[in-house]
């Protein structure tokens, strides 16, 4: 058995010592649980400086939106990884809250297009405005380049899981 990276023998759910490169992995599965454990956290102070009533899972759609302009409720759902009842409930609250509005899709008068109101815009922009701040003085110590490649190999980590 060998020591994990807190120094303590580990065994994979066989009872064997994992190989060393299984030992990359599991310190990989430890990081991402921490990252994703305050980005929860940090999504959802971000959706209550958005509105104090916004739901913290809303606030990627939002995000998506401000980035992509306007998208059918299909698309937000393939994207964010929900069913069709999710995405039409999420929606209509950030109507309620008036940070999106849908309007008719001019390439299929069946369909509907959602985009951000100017208030919902404006909200979004001063949040993410906010966040990319807190970045730049949190990572200040790093080389510019090595924060363009954190971004590269997160964005090829969520493409190769994507749903």
């Amino acid at each position: 058995m060998h020591e994990d990276a807190n120094g303590g023998g580990r065994e994979d759910a066989s009872g064997t010592a994992p190989s060393g490169a299984d030992r990359e992995f599991l310190s990989l599965e430890r990081e991402l649980t921490v990252l994703l454990r305050r980005a929860r956290a940090n999504q959802g102070e971000m959706a209550r400086e958005v509105h104090p009533h916004l739901e913290p899972a809303a606030y990627g759609l939002l995000v998506r939106l401000e980035e992509c302009g306007r998208q059918r409720a299909t698309e937000l759902a393939g994207y964010i990884g929900v069913g069709k009842a999710t995405m039409s409930r999420q929606l209509h609250a950030l109507e309620q809250l008036g940070l999106v509005a849908r309007e008719p899709d001019p390439a299929d008068g069946r369909a509907w297009l959602v985009a951000l109101t100017d208030d919902g815009r404006r909200r979004v922009g001063q949040v993410r405005e906010a966040r990319r701040a807190r970045y730049v003085s949190q990572l200040a110590h790093w080389d510019r380049r090595e924060v363009a490649e954190l971004a590269r190999l997160l964005h090829e980590l969520n493409e190769v899981t994507e749903k």
